[in-house]
């Protein structure tokens, strides 16, 4: 499982894609979330604004990345 590192208390969804180098914009995130395409925590996630916080996993083309504390 990768990972990926936030110095705030949360990093919304579609940006924490494109920091694990999932999507190449947040164009291409809000299609692939909007789609149904990703999961936070074992579930669904259509909304890119959706606030991830550090223990969260994202998961997404059969790849999972943990947020982890920088």
């Amino acid at each position: 499982m990768e990972t990926i590192k936030i110095k705030d208390d949360f990093i919304k969804l579609g940006q924490a894609l494109k920091l694990a180098g999932l999507v190449e914009s947040g164009v291409d995130a809000k299609m692939e979330i909007q789609e149904g395409f990703v999961k936070v925590n074992g579930k669904v996630e259509v909304q890119r604004g959706k606030k991830i916080r550090i223990g969260d996993v994202i998961e997404y083309d059969g790849q999972q990345i943990k947020v982890v504390d920088e």
